[in-house]
């Protein structure tokens, strides 16, 4: 029941947060004392940080191989991997405790533990970000993912809220019938399904809909929105936990009240970012580096928050592109790959572009697309090659390119064999 208090406590101070217009100076200085306190109790906890550190630059950067090989040593209970994939079997429980996992379908699954209090915690700050306004009322909430985890069980417990998961491995088709009498108000879902769902013209009115767990390409956004009929929102969110929401002004901001940022820079103004989650004190991610590559908007936006803006999360740093060239090996981003093919003709709706080998890649494009559109993508992409200085082998592929709920979409892909690679 105590734990249950976190929910309403967590949405308050983020309510709050967002209406307070600290600025962005003093809300550093706010983050800066909560990451202190943590520093100084919750991260000395765990076995892989028993030397309490004055300083988070104090701290070895972490990632996902690391903490997967030692996982035992990134949680209070001292849990390892193969226990918690062992209790994904049968439930989410351990104990007291909450266990879950990522979709892996991006090929490497990842796992968490969290208590009932930062569970309950979780639930609060993503209510007041993407719902705050709409609780007056009953709320029915679809979540539509390959993987539901007991993070969604407590929106439950909560009054004015239901929430359904559905299972898309299940099929859009059969999913149908029951998200249709669920009726719900407000969905959250892959842009993939959401896409699939608006060209289906599936009998839906919801009042929010929100993209989240694979990157919403600006393709998908116009479909979506006219097929929907609302303007689409982004929930920016890992197995590492929440990382961003975007506002009622349609701004991507950071989940920094609960999350501390760190950004390395990778080039073409994009970034990576390291995270440590301050608000979290069963497994503790401290300096751990994410695969994304993100783009920050330095301007200020008219919501008020101090929190960070992204104009565009771009996709996975290891989604780039490695192109041999006279001047050495190249990282072509998958932005400037996609805007490439998709600005070459307004007939391209989607498609699919992966490097296979060194200095050779396969463009994946509808049978259906006309010619002249085919050949527009592959005189395009020649261009942005040469001017690079790069010779590419370009394979133009037509094909039929289906919805696959198997594993996460990746328009651009960078598929070349650890063997072979550049």
């Amino acid at each position: 029941m105590i734990a249950k208090l976190h929910a309403p406590a967590s949405f308050i101070a983020t309510r709050r947060l967002s209406r307070a217009r600290l600025g962005r100076a003093r809300f550093v200085q706010k983050q800066e004392r909560a990451m202190k306190r943590w520093l100084e109790c919750a991260v000395p906890q765990v076995p892989a940080f028993t030397d309490k550190p004055h300083r988070l630059a104090d701290l070895p950067v972490m990632n996902k191989a690391k903490l997967m090989a030692s996982f035992e040593r990134y949680n209070t209970a001292g849990l390892t991997a193969e226990e918690v994939r062992s209790a994904l079997k049968n439930g989410d429980r351990i104990g007291r405790l909450t266990v879950g996992a990522s979709t892996g379908t991006s090929g490497n699954q990842g796992l968490f533990v969290i208590s009932d209090a930062e569970r309950f915690r979780w639930l609060g700050s993503i209510l007041a970000k993407t719902m705050a306004d709409l609780l007056l009322r009953q709320q029915r909430v679809a979540i539509l993912l390959p993987r539901g985890t007991g993070l969604y069980d407590s929106a439950n417990q909560i009054q004015r809220l239901q929430l359904k998961f559905f299972d898309v491995t299940q099929g859009l088709a059969d999913l149908r019938p029951g998200l249709e009498a669920f009726d719900p108000t407000v969905i959250v879902a892959p842009p993939k399904i959401l896409r699939a769902i608006s060209e289906s013209a599936f009998s839906l009115q919801p009042k929010r809909v929100f993209s989240a767990a694979e990157t919403l390409d600006p393709m998908d956004r116009p479909i979506i929105e006219a097929g929907i009929g609302v303007s689409l929102g982004q929930i920016y969110m890992a197995t590492e936990g929440l990382l961003g929401v975007t506002c009622r002004h349609g701004r991507l901001h950071l989940a920094e009240d609960s999350v501390h940022f760190e950004f390395e820079p990778v080039g073409d103004g994009l970034v990576t970012p390291l995270i440590s989650s301050f608000r979290r004190d069963t497994q503790i991610l401290a300096r751990y580096r994410m695969n994304d590559l993100l783009r920050l908007d330095p301007n200020p936006c008219p919501c008020g928050t101090p929190l960070q803006s992204v104009s565009e999360i771009v996709g996975r740093m290891d989604d780039c592109f490695q192109l041999r060239s006279s001047r050495g090996v190249q990282m072509l981003t998958p932005d400037v790959l996609r805007n490439a093919v998709v600005m070459a003709d307004h007939r391209i709706t989607d498609f699919r572009l992966i490097q296979t080998g060194p200095n050779v890649i396969t463009l994946s494009l509808p049978e259906t697309l006309a010619q002249e559109a085919k050949e527009a993508a592959r005189l395009r992409l020649e261009a942005l090659f040469k001017q690079r200085h790069l010779e590419v082998k370009i394979a133009i592929k037509p094909t039929t390119l289906r919805l696959d709920v198997s594993r996460k979409l990746r328009r651009v892909e960078y598929s070349v064999p650890a063997e072979v690679c550049p």
